[in-house]
Formats: structure tokens, C-alpha cells, sequence
């Protein structure tokens, strides 16, 4: 029997309507009566047997056509169940893809938008490290800010006197860190000020070259090489001449006193013409021979000629030596000052009022023009150090 439902599955339409199954000739056809037989039991008794086989075959044929047709019906209803959920499922799905689409759009919207907010993140951070930072640098106490002043000027200053070779930088940056300690009154500070002052006389006493008044004096020398005498030059001095008392002096009236008077005034003057003659002649015949002691017989041996050459070269030894101080190799000055003073002690009167005055000015700044070393101010460094740790 559900052989012949899912026969009858399978040739119908799923939209046509069910026609039911014949009926077999063996089994909707009665049977033709048997012949009686002897012994059998009557012919209706058989009849009603078959009548009700026939009766009840019909009523399973009935509910297995109805029960087909129920599945049938239910199979359709399952088939259109399926093709709209199929349906709703396509639509589902290309709705799915669009909402995929739009979500991987919108997940590369967030991943940019992401990288911009971590960037600005960023930003706000290294800006907040800087604001952190100026804001501690500003909340520092008024104590540091003059202790990390002080610390920076004097380095300055040191500095500054490694360049020049002169204590005059450090010592103006110390006194300057003296008065501005002193106008705060803080016990933390105390100690960095003695450390200051003790720096600040160290260096004060250590003696600096006073390069202007150096420079000065050389060119005071320069300038009077050119009149200063030299030992082989002639001194041809005037001859001392009495004065005439009586060479003026108006001759006597005609008519004087007495001839003998007029006779001894006569007799005056001749004499006193006289020993002016003599003492002249002296004086010539004493000039033409002089007597000198001579040391260093090379001095009297410089010809005329060669003395403008002798002068010149002094004064560029002078020069020289004024360059050195000004760039202050005092190794080089000191060399030019030797030879310069060797030149005016060799070759130039040394009894002359202007060689003396020549010679003493460059000896002074010989001794004067000399390598300083400025002391370094470490017991100032070594207390703002132990101040600024807070011991």
C-alpha cells in the first residue's frame, strides 16, 4: 500500500489534484461463487464473509487515499514553506552581503579614524610631557632658579677668561653673584656665599696684566726712539762764553772826569776782550778731542747711514711686542722686549734722560706682561652642588 502512495509521489504534478488508484479486478470484482460442494456451508454465510473482506479492504483503501492525499497536501505545503524560506534566505543573504560590505567599510572608517585619535593621542602626550616639564621648571623655588643662575655665570665667566687670559671676567661674575646672594637672606645660600667670596679673593690676587697700560707705555717708546741719542753720534757742545759786561755799554761822554780815568776803562775792556778770545779758543781746541769710555765697541762702529735702520728695526721690535700683548702671547712679547731692551742697552746712550726713560719703560713692561693662570672657582661649583641636592 505505500508502495503504490509513493508511486502515485512520484507520477502526479505536485499541482495537480490526487486521482486515486484503481481498484484490481481480483480485488474490487466478487469473486464468482464457488460450486457447492458437499459438506460446505451455505452459499450466504460466504457471501458475507467476502462482503465484509470487501467492506473492510475498501475502508483501508479509503484512509490510505486519504492519508495520501493528507501527505500530499502536507508535502506541498512543506515545498511552499521551503521555496519561501529559500526566498526569505536569498533575500537574507544579499542583505547580509550588503550589511558585510557596509560593515567593512565602516570597520576601515573606525581603523582611519583609529589611527587619527592615536596620532592626536600621541601629540596630546609629547604636549603634556612639555607642559609638565615647563610647569616644573616654573614651580621650582626662587632658591634654585638663583642657584642655577649663579652656576651658569660662572662657567660663563670661566669661560670668558680661558678666552682672554685675563681673571677680570671671573672676578666681575663673582662679585656679581656676591651682591646678588647677598640680597636674599636665606641661611641654604650662606654657605654658597662664603664659597663665593673665598673664590672671589683667590682671584683677586692673582696678579692680571694691565694690557691698555701696557700698550700705552710701548707706544710712548716708539714714539721717542726717533730723539733718543746713540752712543756714536758726535756731541758737539757749545763753547761757555762769559758775558759781555762791558761789549754794550755805552762809551764814555767827551768830556769825563779826568784822562787817567778814561785811560784805566780802556785798559778794562782790552782785558776783558782778551780772555773771552782765549777762553773761546780753549773751547774749540777742547771740542776737538773727546774722551769716551766705551763698553761695547760695536755702538761706536754704526755708520750714520745705518743709524735710520738701527731705529727702525726697534721700533718693530716694539711693534711686534705690542701685537703679542694685544693677542696675548706673552712668550713672543717677552722675546721682542729682550731684544729691544738688548738694542737700547748696546747702542744708545744709556746717560741720556730719554734712554733711561726708555729703558725703565720697557723693563717694567717686560716684568708686568706675564702668563697668568686663573684659579678655577671649584669651592663655588662644589657648594651650589651640595645646595641644590638640599645638604
Amino acid at each position: 500500500m505505500s508502495a503504490l502512495i509513493g508511486l502515485d509521489r512520484i507520477r502526479s504534478p505536485v499541482n495537480e489534484n490526487i486521482i486515486p488508484p484503481a481498484v484490481p479486478e481480483s480485488i474490487a470484482a466478487p469473486a464468482p461463487a464457488a460450486r457447492p460442494t458437499a459438506g460446505a456451508p451455505p452459499a450466504s454465510a460466504s457471501g458475507r464473509w467476502i462482503a465484509v473482506v470487501a467492506a473492510v479492504l475498501a475502508a483501508l483503501l479509503t484512509a490510505a487515499l486519504v492519508l495520501a492525499w493528507n501527505a500530499q497536501q502536507r508535502v506541498k505545503g512543506l515545498e511552499a514553506e521551503l521555496v519561501k524560506r529559500q526566498q526569505d534566505s536569498g533575500a537574507q543573504a544579499a542583505e547580509a552581503r550588503l550589511l558585510a560590505v557596509q560593515a567593512q567599510e565602516s570597520v576601515h572608517d573606525a581603523a582611519a579614524k583609529l589611527a587619527l585619535l592615536e596620532a592626536r593621542v600621541a601629540e596630546s602626550t609629547l604636549q603634556r610631557s612639555q607642559i609638565e616639564d615647563l610647569l616644573q621648571s616654573m614651580a621650582r623655588s626662587r632658591d634654585e632658579n638663583v642657584l642655577a643662575d649663579v652656576e651658569t655665570a660662572v662657567r660663563v665667566g670661566m669661560q670668558q677668561s680661558a678666552i682672554t687670559g685675563s681673571a677680570d671676567p671671573l672676578v666681575a661674575v663673582l662679585r656679581q653673584a656676591d651682591e646678588r646672594l647677598a640680597r636674599y637672606n636665606q641661611p641654604r645660600l650662606e654657605r654658597v656665599r662664603r664659597a663665593v667670596l673665598g673664590d672671589l679673593e683667590k682671584t683677586r690676587a692673582v696678579g692680571a696684566a694691565d694690557l691698555p697700560l701696557l700698550t700705552l707705555r710701548l707706544d710712548e717708546v716708539i714714539r721717542l726712539v726717533d730723539e733718543l741719542p746713540l752712543l756714536s753720534a758726535v756731541d758737539r757742545r757749545a763753547p761757555t762764553r762769559a758775558p759781555a759786561t762791558a761789549r754794550g755799554a755805552p762809551s764814555a761822554p767827551v768830556g769825563a772826569a779826568s784822562g787817567a780815568a778814561s785811560g784805566a776803562t780802556a785798559l778794562g775792556k782790552w782785558g776783558t776782550r782778551w780772555r773771552e778770545m782765549l777762553e773761546q779758543g780753549w773751547g774749540e781746541i777742547r771740542a776737538l778731542v773727546r774722551v769716551t769710555r766705551i763698553d761695547m765697541p760695536e755702538a761706536m762702529l754704526v755708520a750714520p747711514e745705518q743709524a735710520f735702520f738701527l731705529r727702525e728695526n726697534l721700533k718693530l721690535r716694539l711693534l711686534n711686542a705690542r701685537l703679542a700683548l694685544l693677542s696675548r702671547q706673552f712668550d713672543i712679547a717677552q722675546s721682542d722686549l729682550r731684544d729691544a731692551q738688548s738694542a737700547l742697552e748696546r747702542y744708545f746712550d744709556r746717560s741720556s734722560r730719554r734712554v733711561a726713560g726708555a729703558l725703565d719703560a720697557v723693563r717694567q713692561v717686560s716684568v708686568q706682561a706675564r702668563t697668568v693662570t686663573t684659579p678655577r672657582p671649584d669651592a663655588t661649583l662644589a657648594a651650589i652642588a651640595a645646595a641644590a641636592a638640599g645638604r
